[in-house]
C-alpha cells in the first residue's frame, strides 16, 4: 500500500497544494494537518473586510469544506505536528499518534513576532494572523467604542498594522500608530511612498507617532489602559495590537536536520526551482519557504497572500511529478479607505535601489511607481491605476535600461499588456535548477 501525500499547514499554500494534486489526477490518499481548527483559508481578509464585517466568515475558505470531503482528503485540524523524520519518511502528531508519507509538504507559514514588552500579556493587548485573532479583535474594537472609548494603538507601521488602522477608523474608533522609522512602511517603500502612505491616513484622522521607542504597555486590573514611550509620555490606549512583523514556523524542520536559509537572505526553509527542500520527498510552500529567483538572482522569502496562492498549487503538482521550474515575481495588494494599490517586484530595502521614479500624481493618487537601480526596474507599484501589473512585470523581466522621464510618462499610456521589451529570464537564479539539485543539507542558521 503506498503511504499518502502529507501537507502540514491550514493557510491558502495546503488548500491549493490539495487541490492541484487533485486536479493533476492523482487518487492516492491525502492527510492534510493542521493545527487550527478549519480547513485552509487564506488570511488577507482578516485585517480588511472581514475584520470590518463586511465580508462573511465563510468568504475566507477557498475551497468549501465539503470539498476535501467529496475529493477524499483526509483534514486533520487542531493537530499539531512536533516531531519528524525525514529518513523514516515518518511524523509525530502531539496526541501520539505517528504517520508515514510518501512525500511531504510543509506548508507550515509563519507567526507575529513579539514586541518583547512589559505588559504584552494584558487582556486587550492582541496580534494578528488567525481567524480567531481577527474575530477577537474585531470583538474587542467593537466593545472599545460600546463603552465609550475606542482608542487603539498599533505598535508596528508595517501593512498590518496599517490595514488594521484603515479597518479601525472606518469602525469609528481613534488611532495612533507607533514606528521606529520617520514614515509608515518606510523599510518597504522608502521616504517618498512612506510619506504617502502616512499622508493618506492622516486625512482619515490617525495620528502617527515616528522614530519612537516603546518601554512599556501599561494596565490597570490586569486590562490595557495606556502604552508608555521611551521619552515618559503615555499615550492612552484600550486596545493595543503589536504588530511588528512575522517569524517563519521553521521549528519542524530545523529540528529534521532541513537547511533554512541565513536570517539575512531572509531566513525560511531552502527549496529548490521545484520547492524541493534539502530532505528527499520533503517539499515547501508558501510564508515559509525561501524560493531561488530567476529575475534577481537570490532566494525569495515573501509573507504575501500572492506567493502562498501560486507557490502551493506549484509544490503540489511537484509532489506528483511536475518539473516546472518556480518563476513569479512577488505580487501583493492592498486597500485602505479608498486607496487602492498592487505590487510587483522586489527589493531588499532602501539599500537595493537608487531611485523612486512616479508616473501619474501623488495628489490625486492615481500614478505608478518605480523602483530602479542603474537605470533597471527592480519594483513597480499601482496605486489606483488598474490593469497595469503585467507590463510592470515585463519591464521588470525585460532588464532594459529605462530614462526616468520614459518611465514618467508611463501613466500617460493606455493600459497594454507587456507593452516593453518582451521579457525574458535573465540571470542564473540561485544555481538550484528544479530537477537533480536541491538545497544543501547543512541547515544555516
Amino acid at each position: 500500500m503506498t503511504e499518502p501525500l502529507v501537507i502540514i499547514g491550514g493557510g491558502l499554500a495546503s488548500g491549493g497544494a490539495v487541490r492541484a494534486i487533485r486536479d493533476g489526477g492523482h487518487d492516492g490518499d491525502i492527510v492534510v494537518i493542521s493545527t487550527e481548527p478549519h480547513h485552509p483559508y487564506e488570511r488577507p481578509p482578516l485585517s480588511r473586510d472581514y475584520l470590518r464585517r463586511e465580508a462573511t466568515r465563510s468568504s475566507v475558505f477557498t475551497l468549501a469544506p465539503g470539498w476535501y470531503a467529496e475529493n477524499h482528503v483526509d483534514v486533520r485540524t487542531a493537530s499539531t505536528v512536533v516531531a519528524l523524520d525525514v529518513h523514516s519518511h515518518r511524523l509525530t502528531v502531539a496526541d501520539g499518534q505517528d504517520l508515514k508519507y510518501s512525500k511531504l509538504l510543509l506548508a507550515t507559514g509563519s507567526s507575529p513576532r513579539s514586541a518583547g514588552l512589559p505588559g504584552e500579556d494584558l487582556l486587550g493587548v492582541l496580534s494578528l494572523r488567525t481567524l480567531e485573532n481577527s474575530d477577537l479583535l474585531h470583538a474587542t474594537l467593537q466593545e472599545a467604542v460600546r463603552d465609550g472609548g475606542g482608542r487603539l494603538v498599533v505598535i508596528g507601521d508595517g501593512w498590518i498594522g496599517l490595514e488594521v488602522a484603515a479597518s479601525a477608523r472606518t469602525m469609528g474608533l481613534e488611532v495612533t500608530v507607533l514606528g521606529h522609522g520617520s514614515q509608515p512602511l518606510g523599510k518597504v517603500l522608502g521616504e517618498t511612498m512612506g510619506a504617502f502612505y502616512a499622508d493618506v491616513h492622516t486625512a482619515h484622522g490617525v495620528i502617527f507617532r515616528r522614530q519612537v521607542v516603546v518601554a512599556s504597555i501599561d494596565g490597570i486590573d490586569g486590562r490595557v489602559h495606556g502604552v508608555t514611550l521611551g521619552d515618559g509620555s503615555v499615550i492612552a490606549a484600550d486596545v493595543v495590537l503589536v504588530a511588528v512583523g512575522a517569524a517563519p514556523n521553521t521549528g519542524l524542520a530545523v529540528s529534521a536536520g532541513i537547511a533554512v536559509r541565513a536570517r539575512e537572505l531572509g531566513g525560511g526553509i531552502a527549496v529548490n526551482g521545484c520547492l524541493t527542500t534539502s530532505a528527499p520527498d520533503v517539499y515547501a510552500a508558501g510564508d515559509v519557504a525561501s524560493i531561488p529567483s530567476i529575475v534577481y538572482d537570490r532566494p525569495l522569502r515573501v509573507e504575501h497572500w500572492d506567493t502562498a496562492l501560486r507557490s502551493g498549487p506549484h509544490a503540489g503538482a511537484a509532489m506528483i511529478g511536475s518539473d516546472t521550474l518556480y518563476d513569479h515575481l512577488p505580487y501583493f495588494y492592498s486597500d485602505q479607505y479608498d486607496v487602492g494599490m498592487e505590487y510587483t517586484g522586489f527589493t531588499a530595502g532602501p539599500g537595493d535601489y537608487d531611485d523612486v521614479v512616479i508616473s501619474g500624481s501623488l495628489q490625486s493618487r492615481e500614478f505608478v511607481a518605480f523602483w530602479t537601480s542603474q537605470g533597471r526596474v527592480r519594483a513597480g507599484m499601482a496605486v489606483n491605476s488598474w490593469d497595469r501589473i503585467p507590463e510592470i512585470d515585463a519591464l521588470i523581466r525585460s532588464r532594459t535600461r529605462a530614462a526616468p522621464d520614459e518611465l514618467e510618462r508611463f501613466h500617460e499610456r493606455p493600459a497594454r499588456p507587456q507593452n516593453w521589451s518582451t521579457p525574458t529570464a535573465g540571470g542564473t537564479g540561485s544555481g538550484e535548477a528544479c530537477t537533480g539539485s536541491s538545497p544543501s543539507q547543512k541547515s544555516t542558521k
